[in-house]
């Protein structure tokens, strides 16, 4: 997989080769069906693409926290390792709030349009 900004998205302790399953944040497809039932095109809601999205998030994050205790104790070799965890970490979290801020932006923009 590759990231938006040019680089292989690598996670910590896996080499550029490796595979893995899911990084922070994958795509949102585009939604179609009837108001009620709103589904991607791998069928999946738009709920549970957000709750795998901020599990994930979660993950990177926790990734990045348990590094940051093995650089205090000594107990991490690579130092690297932590700071491409902690910087993943750092720009799924920005990624979330933006799509938070944007998806808030959104609401209130339908909620101000007359019926």
């Amino acid at each position: 997989m590759t990231s938006p900004f040019g680089g292989a998205i690598v996670p910590v302790g896996m080499s550029v080769g490796a595979t893995s399953a899911a990084l922070p944040i994958s795509g949102i497809g585009s939604t179609s069906g009837t108001a009620g039932t709103q589904a991607t095109q791998g069928g999946e809601s738009f709920a549970s693409v957000l709750a795998s999205s901020l599990d994930q998030l979660q993950g990177a994050q926790s990734t990045a926290d348990n590094l940051a205790v093995q650089a205090a104790t000594g107990d991490l070799k690579d130092v690297h390792d932590y700071m491409i965890a902690a910087n993943e970490a750092s720009l799924a979290t920005e990624m979330v709030v933006t799509i938070k801020n944007k998806a808030v932006e959104a609401f209130n923009e339908i909620m101000r349009m007359p019926v």
